[in-house]
């Protein structure tokens, strides 16, 4: 009995299995040629041009490159941005004393007087992005 347990799972684990990846990063002045159709098949509802646009806002304007490496996105007005907690564990870290653990305590601002600001910490707006294939592969050798 064992050994046709053991079997039927064996042939489940060799069957052949179809996986699609479809993530990452999109070049977004193709969105509308190249994954548009798709997005809305899975219920999105935005217009490319709601997406990205150059000359309008869109929801490009809203995420922006936190501390070099991450995104985050911009919630309010005023600057304010969410993102993971890694991406800002540096910046927490910097602020951080032995008398006050941010990392482990957390960190609540009653008010905009009360907020803490890293020296460290940076974003970054996203304005534009271009193919410039044709440009670097005319000086390529």
């Amino acid at each position: 009995m064992k050994k046709i347990i053991l079997s039927l799972v064996a042939g489940i684990m060799l069957m052949p299995m179809s996986v699609k990846a479809d993530e990452g990063m999109w070049f977004l002045m193709f969105i509308e040629r190249l994954n548009h159709r798709d997005m809305q098949k899975m219920g999105l509802q935005l217009t490319p041009q709601e997406i990205y646009s150059i000359n309008n806002h869109s929801l490009k304007d809203a995420i922006v490159q936190f501390n070099g490496g991450c995104t985050a996105e911009l919630i309010s007005k005023d600057g304010l941005v969410l993102t993971n907690h890694h991406c800002g564990y540096d910046a927490i870290a910097e602020l951080s004393s032995a008398e006050k653990n941010y990392l482990k305590d957390g960190y609540w601002a009653a008010n905009r007087k009360e907020e803490l600001k890293p020296s460290s910490l940076f974003v970054r707006f996203f304005v534009r992005m271009d193919d410039c294939s044709k440009r670097i592969l005319s000086v390529v050798t």
